[in-house]
């Protein structure tokens, strides 16, 4: 593994932190997201326009700047030190792969130049509280239970009778930036109970029957809405061999869902350390120059032995973020090690802002609202680490040892173990026995 940067990812890296730090201050953030949008719509297309951010990881065939997942979580590194209210997330991270997996070559033509451009933008409706589930971030669930399982609740699909197309029925709640994309992308079962299978639909913003509604959230960064799918016409993403898949023949819903989310973890893991590292640079600026009893408090040894425990922590996951982004798989305990110290990152910078940063309106609370925010989706922690010790089978049972007397031959001169059919007739020498 080499850990160097290369030339153009520090061009990337560079050239966002300059963007963002002129157009996306603190101000910036809290007027942008009190917009109908949730973000920045002019400061969304020049990012689009001068450095292709929701296309970082498109293949260029598609009108994608051709790099990989790690150049997109470094990029994300420097939104998360921001803030950045976008749709770069649910776009580029959650709904460009999954298109790019499952979709047929006229649905990727279709679809990925526009996500790519930034003209485009998506969001995946998941039912429930279950995102982390569904990505298999705290759990696995091949059979995609949490979309319905095919009872009551969740959405369920079926096959439209006036046509060849689907329609869907149900509701999911907490679809980041639901209430903006024009493109859902909507997990649903079908086949009833018996043959109960978890597919993806692409539905439209103006389809009959859809009704989306933006909800009050902690993190406004991260804009939510109510998805409601009254009979509504949906498209197949994919075709037939969706169906096979789900038989092994090639990826299904749920395999491609679990990719998606191991990179998705990879990204956020980068995303959480850019937010920490901003906690904490700001925390410090503010000890150095408030005073107290005459002296800045940042020079009193136990505010010291604080910020340096910060720093330690914001490092080490951004070490485990890097990997992560080298070797997705390695996400889950990246994405845990991150959220972690961004709590707590987050959390001391309000204690050591003192009285004022106990005030709600000030900026420490954006950072705090964001790593509550990103627990209640993507964790919590504790369920992030063990399923990932679960995969790494660390808490397997251990084989249990051959007895010595069944596998190793009787040594020569001494007398033969007795068998189990006269140990059944002799009882031991020790036991009393009653006449």
């Amino acid at each position: 593994m080499d850990a160097a940067f290369t030339a153009e990812q520090d061009g990337i890296r560079r050239t966002l932190r300059e963007i963002l730090g002129k157009r996306c201050g603190p101000d910036e953030v809290k007027a942008a997201v009190r917009t109908a949008a949730g973000h920045d719509r002019e400061l969304w297309q020049q990012l689009s326009r001068q450095l292709g951010l929701p296309g970082i990881a498109v293949a260029e065939e598609y009108g994608g700047v051709g790099c990989t997942p790690a150049d997109l979580a470094l990029a994300c590194e420097e939104t998360g030190r921001a803030l950045l209210p976008s749709p770069l997330l649910a776009t580029a991270v959650l709904c460009a792969p999954l298109i790019a997996a499952l979709g047929t070559e006229a649905q990727r033509s279709a679809l990925l130049p526009a996500l790519a451009s930034g003209g485009l933008t998506a969001a995946l409706a998941v039912p429930g509280p279950v995102l982390a589930t569904a990505l298999a971030l705290t759990g696995e669930d091949a059979t995609g239970q949490w979309s319905g399982g095919g009872r009551a609740g969740g959405i369920q699909a079926r096959p439209d009778p006036a046509g060849d197309g689907w329609r869907l029925y149900g509701e999911a709640a907490q679809v980041l930036d639901g209430h903006s994309a024009p493109l859902l992308l909507v997990p649903a079962h079908t086949g009833g109970f018996a043959r109960s299978r978890t597919l993806l639909f692409l539905v439209r913003e103006d389809v009959p029957g859809l009704v989306r509604s933006r909800q009050a959230v902690l993190d406004e960064t991260r804009p939510q809405a109510r998805i409601q799918l009254r009979d509504v016409a949906a498209e197949l993403l994919g075709d037939a061999g969706a169906e096979a898949g789900e038989r092994g023949r090639e990826p299904g819903v749920p395999a491609a869902l679990a990719a998606t989310g191991r990179t998705a973890s990879a990204v956020l893991a980068a995303e959480a350390v850019g937010a920490a590292d901003q906690a904490l640079a700001r925390t410090v600026e503010y000890v150095r120059r408030r005073e107290q009893f005459g002296r800045a408090i940042g020079s009193f040894q136990a505010v010291k032995h604080r910020l340096a425990d910060l720093y330690v922590q914001v490092q080490a996951a951004r070490s485990a973020a890097y990997y992560a982004a080298w070797d997705p798989d390695q996400g889950g305990l990246a994405l845990a090690q991150a959220l972690e110290a961004l709590r707590m990152t987050a959390g001391e910078a309000i204690q050591l802002h003192g009285g004022i940063g106990f005030t709600w309106e000030h900026d420490a609370h954006l950072y705090f609202k964001r790593a509550a925010s990103d627990e209640l989706l993507f964790g919590p922690v504790h369920r992030l680490r063990a399923h990932a010790a679960d995969r790494a089978g660390l808490f397997a049972p251990a084989p249990a040892p051959a007895s010595p007397s069944a596998t190793a031959p009787p040594t020569p001169g001494t007398p033969a173990a007795p068998t189990a059919a006269a140990a059944a007739a002799s009882p031991p020498a020790h036991e009393k026995v009653a006449v």
